[in-house]
């Protein structure tokens, strides 16, 4: 199957602001707006236990200040699992920030960000989450910005549950841009987000009556195999450059709000 022909319809549906969500090129593309009456949101129709994901985006430009675009997988209920990337506008001239975050059991507070290596307004660019049994890399055009290893066996929480494919556009403006001083400018709105390659690799999990629950570990998935248990030589050397290099914020070195640091930061 030509993935370059999948269309929004076949795995995704808007879940809010439907008449802010504009279909493009046949279903290949959706726009996203947000003004002062509503931003938007779609989600993929399935839900998965392993995958490498990925969308191509091209977030709001001119000034975004306060303007949150999210892409992020999510599980259900108040102990949910979540996997984020969150672009965060600012006033015109300044640079987006993006921001990562997991979540095991409801609990998040891992938020590393980075300054990216080009204008993301300008043009798409893809953002790819793989999430398997050893680790969940978050990746920019295929580079890896950040990685998060299953530690469990020492205690470290990982994400487990069944989690859903989700796009946002949204006002963040009581914390995301400047700690919540800079806000939302309206007059600049309607503010664009916009969506592209709405192919899923990933392990679906059948709906809740069914007697039959794969092996989202199986290495029957690709994306299980032992290429991606771990990055290897070159894209290390690549999360090291942009770690150095582009890296703002990061949860691990905050020793004033983490005196003792959390047990994944220590190995």
């Amino acid at each position: 199957m030509n993935t370059t022909n999948i269309t929004f319809d076949q795995n995704y549906e808007v879940t809010w602001g439907d008449n802010h969500v504009l279909s493009l090129n046949q279903g290949k593309e959706i726009q996203l707006t947000m003004d002062n009456s509503s931003g938007s949101g779609f989600g993929s129709k399935m839900t998965y236990g392993s995958g490498l994901f990925h969308l191509r985006i091209k977030v709001p430009n001119r000034n975004s200040a306060g303007v949150v675009t999210a892409y992020y997988l999510t599980s259900q209920g108040s102990r949910h699992d979540e996997l984020d990337f969150e672009f965060l506008g600012d006033r015109e001239g300044k640079l987006y920030r993006l921001q990562t975050n997991v979540f095991v059991d409801g609990q998040g507070n891992r938020e590393q960000r980075h300054h990216l290596w080009f204008d993301p307004t300008a043009d798409f660019h893809s953002y790819r989450i793989l999430w398997n049994q050893h680790q969940i890399v978050f990746y920019v055009d295929n580079i890896p910005i950040r990685v998060y290893k299953n530690k469990s066996s020492i205690g470290v929480g990982y994400p487990s549950k069944p989690m859903q494919i989700q796009a946002t556009l949204w006002d963040g403006d009581s914390w995301a841009t400047n700690g919540g001083k800079t806000k939302t400018n309206w007059s600049y709105a309607p503010f664009k987000a916009n969506f592209q390659g709405f192919d899923i690799s990933g392990c679906e999990i059948p709906s809740s009556n069914s007697s039959i629950i794969p092996n989202c570990s199986s290495d029957k998935y690709w994306w299980n195999t032992l290429k991606f248990w771990q990055l290897d030589p070159v894209r290390q050397r690549q999360h090291e450059n942009i770690k150095h290099k582009y890296m703002t914020y990061d949860y691990c070195a905050d020793r004033n709000r983490y005196p003792e640091l959390p047990l994944e930061c220590l190995y």
